[in-house]
């Protein structure tokens, strides 16, 4: 094969059988990481219109429970899903002082907020749990895939100079099937940067909803502590 024969394809199609196994491998890699993060960047900008939507709601409402009523119709988000909880320990606080002299001021002020505090927490880790779905594995692509292109590129170039010490040829033999061996290092970064950078803005998105999650539970509790000092 001539230099001028030289091209991408060419040296794909004439690589050897582990070669072309490796360099599937990174191609279904590579679209598999491209399915998360089109799907992962779909999800999280949902998530976030969800969120300014109930955040909208939130402020809005003169009660928890006319929240609850405006928000319900709401597809979840990570805030709903925080202030679901937290709604649903505070009904039950409710319920079960129904049948007790002991008011709902008495009995946050006996026990404190830590049961409301560990319902928003619950939610918030739902939420995150949802929000880094996937994010292990577009990590581990761009991780791996590096590695697994050096494979191909190591075993293409000893074979490349076994054959070379087989049958003494020259430079221009052998050139193809180094370059052959080369292309599997290229698609394995190929399919290994976009994963990374991608991991790590989701990684960055994820930061901020954690900051607003933080800042929701924070004035959620504070709420109710302005309703049992009233």
């Amino acid at each position: 094969m001539g230099g001028e024969d030289l091209n991408i394809f060419k040296i794909i199609l004439d690589a050897g059988w582990i070669v072309k196994t490796v360099l599937g491998i990174l191609f279904i890699l590579s679209i598999l990481s491209w399915a998360i993060i089109l799907q992962k960047r779909k999800y999280f900008a949902r998530a976030d219109k969800l969120n300014q939507e109930f955040l909208e709601i939130y402020k809005q409402g003169n009660t928890f429970s006319e929240v609850y009523d405006r928000a319900h119709p709401l597809p979840l988000s990570p805030l709903k899903n925080m202030f679901l909880e937290g709604h649903l320990e505070l009904r039950k606080v409710r319920e079960s002082q129904k049948d007790s002299p002991q008011t709902f001021k008495s009995y946050i002020d006996s026990f404190g907020m830590d049961g409301v505090d560990r319902a928003l927490k619950k939610g918030a880790i739902t939420a995150r749990m949802n929000l880094e779905e996937g994010l292990s594995l577009l990590a581990s692509i761009g991780s791996v895939s590096p590695f697994v292109g050096l494979f191909g590129t190591v075993w293409g170039i000893i074979d490349s100079f076994t054959g070379l010490a087989r049958g003494g040829g020259t430079l221009e033999l052998v050139a193809p099937g180094i370059a052959e061996a080369l292309v599997a290092t290229a698609v394995g970064l190929f399919a290994a940067i976009p994963a990374v950078w991608f991991y790590n803005y989701f990684q960055t998105r994820l930061g901020k909803f954690e900051g607003d999650m933080e800042c929701f539970g924070q004035d959620f509790v504070n709420t109710v502590q302005r309703i049992v000092i009233r």
